[in-house]
């Protein structure tokens, strides 16, 4: 789970020139490229307010012309819904240039939570749910979890997290981030 070329971005300061060139736009109107850009970069932050105001001030017209657009707030909204089989197939979209790189490191950082988010919360994970989970093919989150130091019991296919040896290791989850988890152990169990 690694983004080789995306990890060059900058993506806070490309977010804040994209704020910055929405403010200066001839009648406060960006270009459907920098509204794209920008919402995917708002998800990629987890930032889920200004996601929402940017999508409540982009025209109808914009909206309606650029469908990438609201694409990206598919996502979004599987997102704060916490549907994660819907995350998944919402980011499968084929992206524009300008914001495949984006959704690529919002892909890998939506696996890379759910895959820190099942560490913490399981002593063990069916392969199968685990796959789900991510997002991913069976064999692919098995290459996933044992690349990470995770245990294949092949036998019972049953996947065993690393143990996290300190908490210091670990940054200790706040309110959301325990929402986030809760919801997590929820969907897997049902």
């Amino acid at each position: 789970m690694n983004m080789a070329g995306d990890a060059e971005i900058d993506f806070v300061g490309l977010a804040q020139e994209l704020e910055t060139q929405e403010l200066e736009a001839p009648g406060g109107v960006a270009s459907p490229q920098q509204y794209g850009q920008l919402m995917a970069l708002y998800l990629l932050h987890s930032d889920s307010l200004s996601c929402k105001f940017l999508w409540k001030r982009i025209p109808n017209n914009i909206k309606q012309a650029n469908t990438e657009l609201g694409l990206i707030w598919e996502v979004g909204q599987c997102m704060w819904k916490r549907n994660y089989p819907g995350i998944y197939e919402a980011l499968k979209k084929d992206w524009s240039e300008s914001v495949k790189p984006i959704m690529n490191a919002l892909t890998e950082n939506v696996r890379r939570q759910a895959l820190n988010l099942v560490q913490l919360a399981y002593s063990s994970i069916n392969v199968d749910d685990f796959a789900v989970f991510l997002g991913m093919p069976v064999g692919e989150a098995k290459q996933a979890a044992v690349s990470e130091g995770w245990t294949l019991d092949s036998q019972s296919k049953f996947l065993t997290p690393k143990k996290i040896e300190s908490v210091s290791t670990v940054t200790l989850p706040n309110e959301q981030h325990l929402s986030v988890l809760t919801d997590y152990v929820s969907f897997l169990e049902n």
